[in-house]
């Protein structure tokens, strides 16, 4: 059984879902396009953190794979 999940929107919730909607988007579709772009946001800010970690990383000193 898929979850339910209850939502209402303030005021503020309400413009942002008007103007962040797209023509024919119903309030759902917009809801589920933002969750998608913040789960990106949450991949890139990984990907930052790792690649700042690695930044000294020197693959020329790391033996051959093959």
């Amino acid at each position: 059984m898929p979850a339910s999940i209850g939502f209402r929107p303030t005021p503020d919730d309400e413009r942002i879902l008007r103007e962040a909607g797209q023509p024919g988007e119903s309030t759902s579709e917009t809801l589920r396009r933002a969750l998608r772009l913040l789960d990106h946001e949450r991949w890139l800010a990984q990907f930052r953190a790792d690649a700042e970690a690695l930044k000294s990383e020197d693959l020329n000193t790391e033996p051959e794979a093959w």
